[in-house]
């Protein structure tokens, strides 16, 4: 394994090292500067020095000034990386070889980073170059659903197959053949009440018909992720009014800023969060392996 603390590189007149607990101020000053950019990767650094993670997260730095962070964990996230940190953080990565499951974050950077990778990094699955980042940080337009409510453990059962079904669509191939990783993410969203399901009884019983959650809160930020309805129900505004509920609560008690991202080609989805309230305030890009 590289060992970041020991093994700086240097490139470009830059080196990538560890982040220390005492580089915690500076790097949260390099997430503020972008919030909803930053979301990803801002809740490890809000946590730099309290949970022994801190190998994943590394800093591009000129001299004693940090340029940029990177969060390199099973997702390599790029924070604040302009042209310079960019080239030294696909330097790093490609002596490191490749460990993430996925490049993803500001577009600018994370296309950057994988231009200077791909000659040496494995084919992916899929580049989703254009993912336009939303946010909003008033009440929303239209009205949401009083059936939505946060989840609990008792869903678990019912909530864990649509889940799945909603991963396998949205990437390609189900998070179970990972093992057990993905059902414990399930189970932890809901133990910190950042699941949010409506119910009802369907012909087989009961049945999830809208899912979300809030898969990062950081900064000030809660980003809205895993946004599903059941394909027999779409086009009936259920995903609007949820995606209100979600935003309702997450501002009442979670964070003043609530953001998702999207891809650009999927316009119904783009059309039921402008209609919610939701503005464009950036572009997001992911790699996928």
């Amino acid at each position: 394994m590289t060992s970041w603390r020991r093994g700086a590189l240097p490139a470009g007149g830059l080196v990538v090292r560890t982040l220390e607990p005492s580089d915690r101020p500076a790097a949260l000053a390099t997430c503020l500067r972008d919030p909803v950019g930053s979301v990803l990767a801002g809740g490890f650094v809000e946590t730099l020095g309290i949970y022994p993670l801190q190998q994943q997260l590394l800093g591009v730095f000129a001299g004693s000034e940090l340029k940029s962070v990177c969060w390199a964990g099973a997702n390599l996230v790029p924070v604040g990386a302009g042209h310079e940190s960019v080239v030294a953080l696909a330097d790093a990565m490609r002596r490191r070889g490749r460990r993430c499951s996925s490049i993803v974050g500001p577009a600018e950077a994370v296309l950057g980073i994988w231009d200077l990778l791909r000659p040496t990094w494995s084919q992916p699955r899929d580049v989703r170059g254009d993912q336009p980042s939303l946010s909003i940080t008033s009440q929303p337009l239209v009205p949401a659903d009083p059936l939505v409510r946060r989840s609990d453990s008792q869903d678990f059962e019912i909530l864990f197959p649509a889940s799945v079904a909603m991963f396998t669509e949205e990437v390609g191939y189900s998070p179970t053949v990972a093992g057990a990783a993905y059902e414990s993410r399930v189970r932890e969203l809901i133990d910190r009440g950042r699941s949010f399901v409506r119910i009802e009884e369907g012909p087989q019983g009961p049945r999830v018909v809208f899912k979300a959650e809030l898969g990062a809160v950081s900064l000030g930020v809660a980003q809205v992720q895993g946004v599903w309805v059941p394909p027999d129900l779409r086009g009936r505004g259920i995903a609007t009014a949820g995606v209100a509920a979600v935003v309702r609560t997450a501002l009442a008690e979670v964070a003043p800023t609530v953001s998702l991202y999207v891809n650009s080609y999927n316009l119904a989805a783009l059309a039921a969060y402008r209609k919610v309230g939701f503005r464009e305030v950036g572009t997001y890009a992911t790699v996928l392996f």
